[in-house]
C-alpha cells in the first residue's frame, strides 16, 4: 500500500467517523458557553417546503445543534490560544468577530452633579486581545477582562431623552421622572492602544442629557462610578455592571430623588464564587474560562420587605404569549458556586412585573423602567422607598397611566445602558406603554395582578 493510498483512508476513516458522531450521536439542545437553548427541528409543512423556509430552518438546526458542541468548542478555543501569534506582553493584541449585539446644571438642589470627565486614576493593563466583533479581552491571567465596543455617535440618544420627556409631560407635577444612562465598563477600562476600536460613551450621554427637558431630572451615574473606577464596579467576564457599580449608581439617585440611603455597611455582603459571565461565549476566548471571578452581591438588613412577581409567559422569539399567576418569592434568589445564572441573584428574570414592597414609610413609590442592567438597582434601595416597582421595557403589557395612578406613583425611574439608551426603537417603547390596552385584562385579576 504505497503513502496516496494511506492517506486516502485516512481521510476516509475521518470522514466517516464524522459521519457517525453528526448523523447518529445524541444532538445537544443547550450551550452552557453560550448560555442559550439551541435551535429546534423544524416542523414540516408543504407550504414552507415550497417556500424554501424549511430547508433552510433545518440546516440551521442541524448547525446549532451538532453533538459535543462544547466540547468541540472548548477545544477549538484551546487550540486557538495556543496557536495565537505571540506579540510582547505590552502589544498583545487579538481579535474575535462578533456575534449580534446584542449640561447644564439646575437651579434645583437635588439635581446631583453636573456631567463632566472624570479622573480615571486607573492604569489599565495594555495587554489586548481584540475578540469577534466588538469585543476587546484585556489584561491575563485572573485580570482578564472583556469589554463590548460601543459604536455610537455623539448625536444619538435623542429618543431616549424624548421618552422620559413625554413621561413628564404626561404625568406633570404629580410624578418625578429622573434619567439615567448606565455606561458600560469599556468606557472606564479600554486600554489606550484599543480605543480606536470603541467609540467613547461620554459624548452621547451629554447629548442625551441636553435634549432632557429642564423638569426632568438628571442622574449622572457617569461621574459617580467612575469616581470608584478602581474597585470592582464592573464584572471582568460579563457585560453587565457588577453590584457595587449599581450601589454607587443608586447612591447618586437617591441624593436626586432626596430620598434616604444607607451605607455599605447596612448590608450583609454575600458572593457566588466561580463564576464566568457572557462574554466567555460570546468572544470564545479561553482567557476568560480560565479567569472565573466572585460575584458579590449585597443583601439589606434590618428592614422587612416582600417581593410580588406577576410574570409573563414568552415564546422563543421572546414575545409575551401569556400572563401567570402572580406569586411570593425572594427578591435575592441562590445560585451555586461556579454557576453561570449568578447575575439572576436580583429577581431571577427580566420577564415579569416585580413589586416590592418595603418597610421604609415615606409614601414615595417608585417604577424603575430598565434594561437587564437595571435589575441591580431596586435592592439598594429598600431604605429609600415604600414601594419599588420594577419594569423591563421587553415585557409590560399594561396601559402605563392606568398603572400610575392605580398603584399611586410619585417617582419614576428610567434606567438603562447605554446600547438600549442609544436605540432607536427605544422612544415608541416606551412611548406604546402610555397608550397601550393590555390583552390580558380580562385575566390578571384573577391571577391576583395590581389593576
Amino acid at each position: 500500500m504505497n503513502k496516496h493510498t494511506i492517506y486516502i483512508v485516512i481521510i476516509a476513516l475521518l470522514f466517516g467517523a464524522f459521519t457517525l458522531v453528526f448523523d447518529t450521536f445524541p444532538r445537544s439542545t443547550i450551550s452552557q458557553l453560550e448560555k442559550r437553548e439551541l435551535a429546534t427541528l423544524p416542523e414540516f409543512s408543504f407550504d414552507k417546503l415550497f417556500k424554501g423556509t424549511y430547508t433552510t430552518e433545518l440546516s440551521a438546526w442541524f448547525s446549532d445543534t451538532e453533538p459535543y458542541r462544547d466540547t468541540l468548542m472548548l477545544l477549538s478555543m484551546n487550540i486557538k490560544d495556543k496557536l495565537r501569534f505571540s506579540f510582547s506582553e505590552e502589544e498583545q493584541i487579538t481579535f474575535h468577530s462578533s456575534k449580534d449585539q446584542p449640561v447644564p446644571e439646575e437651579d434645583n438642589a437635588n439635581q446631583g452633579r453636573e456631567l463632566g470627565e472624570y479622573n480615571n486614576k486607573v492604569t489599565a493593563d495594555e495587554k489586548a486581545k481584540i475578540a469577534n466583533r466588538g469585543i476587546v479581552v484585556i489584561g491575563s491571567g485572573e485580570n482578564v477582562r472583556a469589554l463590548m465596543a460601543f459604536g455610537g455617535t455623539e448625536k444619538g440618544g435623542v429618543g431616549y431623552a424624548e421618552a422620559a420627556n413625554l413621561y413628564k409631560k404626561t404625568f406633570g407635577d404629580k410624578v418625578n421622572v429622573y434619567c439615567t444612562v448606565i455606561p458600560t465598563s469599556t468606557e472606564y477600562y479600554l486600554p489606550e492602544k484599543a480605543k480606536e476600536f470603541s467609540k467613547p460613551q461620554l459624548p452621547v450621554i451629554k447629548n442625551i442629557f441636553a435634549h432632557l427637558d429642564d423638569s426632568v431630572k438628571k442622574v449622572n451615574v457617569y461621574n459617580a462610578l467612575g469616581d470608584h473606577v478602581a474597585e470592582p464596579i464592573y464584572l471582568r467576564t460579563d457585560h453587565h455592571w457588577a453590584p457595587l457599580g449599581a450601589y454607587y449608581a443608586a447612591e447618586e439617585f437617591a441624593k436626586v430623588a432626596g430620598v434616604p440611603f444607607k451605607p455599605l455597611s447596612s448590608y450583609e455582603r454575600k458572593a457566588v464564587r466561580g463564576y464566568v459571565g457572557s462574554m466567555y461565549g460570546y468572544s470564545n476566548d479561553i482567557a476568560l474560562k480560565r479567569a472565573p471571578e466572585d460575584f458579590v452581591y449585597y443583601v439589606p438588613q434590618n428592614i422587612d420587605y416582600e417581593t410580588t412577581y406577576y410574570g409573563y409567559n414568552i415564546d422563543k422569539k421572546y414575545k409575551v404569549t401569556g400572563v401567570r399567576a402572580a406569586s411570593k418569592g425572594p427578591f435575592f434568589w441562590k445560585y451555586k458556586d461556579g454557576s453561570g445564572g449568578a447575575y439572576c441573584t436580583y429577581m431571577a428574570s427580566d420577564c415579569q412585573i416585580v413589586k416590592v414592597q418595603t418597610g421604609t414609610k415615606n409614601k414615595r413609590r417608585l417604577i424603575i423602567l430598565k434594561d437587564s442592567f437595571g435589575n441591580l438597582i431596586p435592592g439598594f434601595l429598600f431604605y429609600s422607598f415604600e414601594e419599588i416597582h420594577v419594569i423591563d421595557h421587553r415585557y409590560f403589557t399594561r396601559n402605563m397611566k392606568d398603572y400610575v395612578r392605580n398603584n399611586k406613583i410619585t417617582d419614576i425611574l428610567f434606567a438603562n445602558n447605554i446600547f438600549k439608551a442609544y436605540d432607536g426603537n427605544i422612544k415608541n417603547q416606551y412611548a406604546g406603554f402610555l397608550t397601550q390596552k393590555d390583552p390580558y385584562a380580562a385575566q390578571i385579576s384573577k391571577l391576583g395582578w395590581p389593576q
